[in-house]
């Protein structure tokens, strides 16, 4: 291949096809024609070998080659955009907006802290939220509309830069002056307890019952909810009690009303771990970001 003929705007023409794996959403997202966009789709396939995107039924799909290609072609490009990049990121003139994906807990435990750090440093830059795995699932492209995660499993987010961002554990949340209190500190009378359990979209149930299972214990589950903050909500305004990070019942206890006690079972600690794909990683708005996230972390201080 002769590079010194190959147009770099073609590349910016694969990089909207392989996100957005449509001619018509593609040309859009460039702002081009669609027999442009189509034109350029024909100079790819002829230059990379490949069809690129075929028809699967009324879908079109990306082929294996097109799916390779999405994290190194998002590299190159965020690479050059840096070197042409003429002025540094200024957060507070900054209308990006962040694509950034959180676990359940952390989202409850972090975020509003960082509304309040971008309200006060960047009044103009938006999140978009996308929930995060709680389960040890299958990602297969976790990275292709993300540019910061926080989860609790750093092998769903493959080739993603990592690192602990915090510590927690499982607690007991219970309402304040709940009539059980002293007696849930005893093994057999927590697991009697009526329960709120949380199972999120992406697993089939609340992993404190999977773990509980495995060793040889089940309790009485009285309810399931989606989220954490549900769990607490409900356990605010009635006698359930739901095993929850400890962080967050903190976090919660007062405005709630609530109380965190020690599970009678050792679950042992937990980490979350902020995340990156590649491509972001000397991107100075995600630098940036990333450095707010770890700032709140580190102000929830050490578990005790």
């Amino acid at each position: 291949m002769n590079l010194a003929s190959l147009d770099l705007n073609l590349l910016v023409a694969l990089e909207a096809l392989l996100e957005e794996g449509s001619v018509g959403r593609a040309a859009e997202r460039v702002s081009l024609s669609q027999p442009a966009m189509s034109h350029a789709l024909k100079r790819l396939r002829d230059l990379i070998a490949d069809p690129l995107l075929v028809r699967v039924g009324p879908q079109m799909q990306l082929t294996v080659r097109a799916k390779a290609l999405r994290l190194p072609l998002q590299e190159i490009l965020s690479r050059t955009r840096e070197l042409l990049e003429s002025e540094p990121f200024d957060p507070s003139r900054s209308t990006r907006t962040f694509r950034v994906s959180v676990s359940d807990n952390a989202t409850d435990l972090l975020l509003p802290a960082l509304l309040k750090r971008l309200q006060r440093e960047a009044p103009n830059v938006s999140l978009r939220i996308q929930a995060g795995a709680r389960g040890a699932i299958d990602q297969t492209d976790p990275g292709r509309d993300l540019d910061v995660a926080v989860a609790c499993y750093p092998k769903n987010f493959k080739g993603f830069y990592q690192r602990r961002l915090f510590t927690d554990r499982d607690a007991c949340a219970v309402r304040r002056n709940h009539p059980l209190r002293k007696r849930l500190r005893r093994q057999k009378d927590f697991l009697a307890a009526r329960h709120v359990a949380v199972v999120g979209r992406t697993v089939m149930e609340d992993p404190v019952d999977t773990w509980l299972r495995h060793e040889g214990f089940a309790r009485n589950v009285a309810l399931t909810v989606p989220h954490y903050l549900q769990a607490l909500h409900v356990v605010a305004q009635s006698d359930l009690i739901a095993v929850i990070p400890e962080r967050l019942i903190r976090a919660y206890a007062s405005a709630l009303r609530l109380e965190g006690l020690a599970v009678p079972l050792d679950a042992g600690t937990f980490d979350e771990f902020l995340l990156h794909p590649a491509p972001t990683h000397s991107d100075p708005g995600c630098v940036w970001l990333r450095g707010l996230l770890v700032d709140i972390a580190q102000s929830l201080g050490p578990l005790e």
